[in-house]
């Protein structure tokens, strides 16, 4: 039987509100978050991500009243990320609500912290978010990319990408997997916010490089490009938030199309 690719909106959040940015950067409002979610839940979306996009920029927690109000109005599981850095950042947010955890400047910190949460709350609640650029500054040790004209790696970046971190996110993913994530949220820094499809050079060469779930994110601006990240990666779960938020497709009418394509989807 083939397994069903999800499709998943994410609400980016910042100072209560759901915002969208371009490559990280010139944020715009987008709506309340939990009018959203409750909307996304009923037209159908497999699964929801909310990420408080200024938490560990700003060194704080995640804002767990906000996480328990999504979780009231929706019926999906729902992955909350953002300024988590200790189990009891992770505690918190699946007590108000979550199913599973994303994780990404605190797992770059300390590495060890993934498999503290695989043993406490199982490896399916453990998602760790890597966002990712191409640096075209070539150094020993990184997995090096061709786009036709210059040669580059993936850097992995953290605080809301705002800080590059000098590791390569090939490397970083297959080591997440070792550390007991259950899943990998990959997002592309130079597609984010574009509208001009997903980094398909970048999602392929994660999907190929682990065994777990991989779920790409950045730069989707219409049905279309979820198609061709379906057919060119063998990717999990596509995840897109301008196209939903500002109503030019609903979740249902994307899944739709996405049916009419051939692609496994659960209507």
């Amino acid at each position: 039987m083939t397994l069903t690719k999800r499709i998943i909106p994410c609400l980016d959040v910042k100072n209560g509100r759901v915002v969208k940015g371009l490559h990280f950067e010139s944020i715009k409002d987008a709506g309340d978050p939990v009018e959203l979610a409750a909307k996304y839940s009923k037209e159908g979306a497999d699964e929801l991500v909310f990420l408080d996009i200024t938490a560990s920029d700003e060194q704080r927690k995640t804002i767990k009243e906000l996480v328990r109000k999504v979780a009231s109005v929706i019926d999906i599981p729902f992955t909350v990320g953002g300024g988590v850095k200790s189990l009891d950042d992770a505690r918190n947010i699946l007590l108000n609500g979550a199913d599973k955890v994303g994780i990404n400047t605190g797992a770059i910190k300390n590495p060890k912290i993934i498999t503290e949460f695989m043993e406490l709350f199982g490896r399916q609640c453990v998602v760790v978010a890597i966002d990712a650029k191409r640096n075209y500054e070539l150094k020993a040790d990184v997995n090096v990319f061709y786009d036709g004209e210059k040669q580059f790696w993936f850097e992995v970046f953290i605080y809301g990408g705002k800080e590059g971190t000098g590791m390569d996110a090939i490397a970083w993913a297959k080591k997440a997997e070792k550390l007991g994530a259950g899943e990998i949220l990959l997002t592309s820094i130079d597609k984010d916010g574009t509208k001009d499809g997903y980094d398909v050079l970048l999602t392929k060469a994660i999907v190929e490089s682990v065994s777990i779930p991989v779920i790409a994110s950045g730069g989707c601006g219409k049905p279309e490009h979820i198609v061709d990240i379906f057919r060119k990666s063998n990717v999990d779960a596509a995840l897109a938030a301008s196209i939903f938020h500002y109503a030019t497709h609903g979740v249902q009418s994307v899944k739709s199309y996405l049916k009419e394509q051939k692609i496994p989807v659960r209507l």
